[in-house]
């Protein structure tokens, strides 16, 4: 008597390697997008309205 389950693998050992690699990637970029969403691109963007304002401001003491 043959077992069904021992003639249907679902993965060798080669195609698992391939499937965790595939899921390291995709979780590393996953938490590269949340890091990036809320910390780079807002400091980014405060950092850079902060300047410009100042330089403003700078121009405008100038000005007067």
């Amino acid at each position: 008597v043959v077992f069904l389950y021992q003639t249907l693998d679902m993965f060798e050992f080669d195609q698992y390697l391939g499937f965790l690699a595939f899921l390291s990637i995709l979780t590393i970029g996953f938490w590269l997008m949340i890091f990036l969403l809320t910390f780079v691109i807002p400091y980014w963007l405060f950092g850079a309205a902060k300047e410009r304002f100042d330089e403003w401001r700078t121009e405008k003491r100038q000005t007067e």
